[in-house]
């Protein structure tokens, strides 16, 4: 499936996080990619993160996954909604959805949410701190869009979502299958199904907060660190009042601290690694039986096509001399010549014919057969 005439550069011009943007009858052949009782016997897998959400607007109520399957027999027919997250992990069609949405780069893209709501069901209104698409993928949906809200917006009293104390639309619309709307982060909204078996899918993206970025970095250079990288002061003098921290000995501190923190490159390494690790590490996707050396080289020779795993996260950094630095899954892998292009190659697209170079290339088939390994490539069957 195809967005039907979405200009991507106008969009960003005037939309990405601008404002928000109805795209009605938005794909060229729209067909609901997963069916209500695939999303339900989704949610009751343990490594699959859900939530069952029950109740109107006024007191909704929250119940964190694995659902049981008895207890969709109790839900009724209307007020309720079943969110599951990362459905593009485990269903093909619904991890193509994000092929069109590729404008944006894929460190930005975090997954796609998929709900089924009863009539009247919803989550309530909020802001997320994400840009959002949502498609609906059957039935009806009502949208409902107010302002911008922040760290100040008042919020309603809830143990588990973060829902608005006061919501006053500006703007509404219902959705049918294939119409979709774009939120950007921040932008009050409410969703309310409307009839029976209302589908929608939410592709979210990712934007990590500057408590994060340093919080993560300063981890990881914390446990480079050795206990003997210490501060020294050999050129120390007396000075008049013991007490003052003297502007010298401000200086060397501060740039103990800083020095690490202004190099460039080793911030590009840990940002890639970051940025690549997986949403569910402890999701364990490596085969059951590794494939050996022998009999990978004979069916790569023979020429296949390999698939990434929707739950693996692919990016690369470019280095000096033509060299990038390929990430996967938090790991890190220095590729130069055939085995960079083959690298961009695989960054760039979900199902990748290997050219004939780089099937006779010794080194491609060593990063092919360890990818394989640990899960985040598979050779199509």
């Amino acid at each position: 499936m195809e967005l039907k005439g979405f200009n991507q550069a106008a969009f960003l011009r005037d939309y990405w996080q601008k404002k928000p943007l109805l795209i009605p009858n938005s794909w060229s052949d729209w067909r609901n990619p997963l069916t209500p009782e695939e999303l339900a016997g989704l949610a009751c897998e343990e490594t699959v993160e859900s939530r069952l959400i029950v109740g109107g607007d006024d007191a909704p109520s929250v119940e964190h996954g694995p659902i049981v399957t008895e207890r969709y027999d109790t839900l009724g027919t209307r007020d309720w909604t079943l969110l599951v997250q990362a459905v593009d992990h485990h269903v093909p069609a619904v991890a193509a959805l994000l092929e069109p949405f590729r404008f944006v780069p894929d460190w930005r893209i975090d997954d796609v949410m998929v709900s089924f709501a009863a009539n009247g069901g919803g989550v309530g209104a909020h802001f997320d701190q994400y840009d959002v698409f949502l498609v609906q993928g059957a039935g009806k949906r009502r949208w409902q869009v107010g302002g911008m809200c922040n760290e100040n917006t008042k919020l309603s009293p809830h143990g588990d979502l973060r829902l608005l104390a006061d919501f006053t639309p500006t703007e509404e619309w219902v959705l049918e299958a294939g119409d979709m709307l774009y939120i950007p982060p921040g932008i009050a909204h409410n969703g309310i199904a409307v009839g029976e078996d209302c589908m929608t899918y939410s592709i979210g993206f990712r934007a990590p907060s500057r408590s994060d970025l340093i919080g993560g970095w300063m981890e990881d250079l914390i446990g480079e660190m050795v206990e003997d990288d210490r501060y020294s002061d050999p050129d120390l003098h007396e000075q008049n009042n013991p007490g003052e921290i003297a502007p010298e000995a401000i200086e060397r501190l501060h740039a103990m601290v800083t020095e690490r923190l202004n190099d460039k490159a080793e911030f590009a390494n840990w940002f890639g690694r970051y940025s690549s690790t997986a949403k569910y590490p402890e999701v364990d996707w490596q085969p059951d039986v590794p494939m050996m050396a022998a009999e990978f080289a004979a069916e790569f020779t023979a020429g296949v096509t390999l698939l990434r795993n929707p739950a693996s996260r692919f990016a690369y950094i470019e280095q000096e001399a033509g060299a990038v630095q390929l990430f996967v899954q938090g790991e890190d892998y220095l590729c130069d010549g055939g085995v960079a292009e083959f690298a961009r190659l695989l960054c760039g697209t979900s199902a990748i014919d290997p050219t004939p170079e780089m099937v006779a290339s010794e080194p491609v088939a060593e990063l092919v057969l360890q990818l394989l390994n640990t899960g985040s490539l598979a050779i199509q069957a």
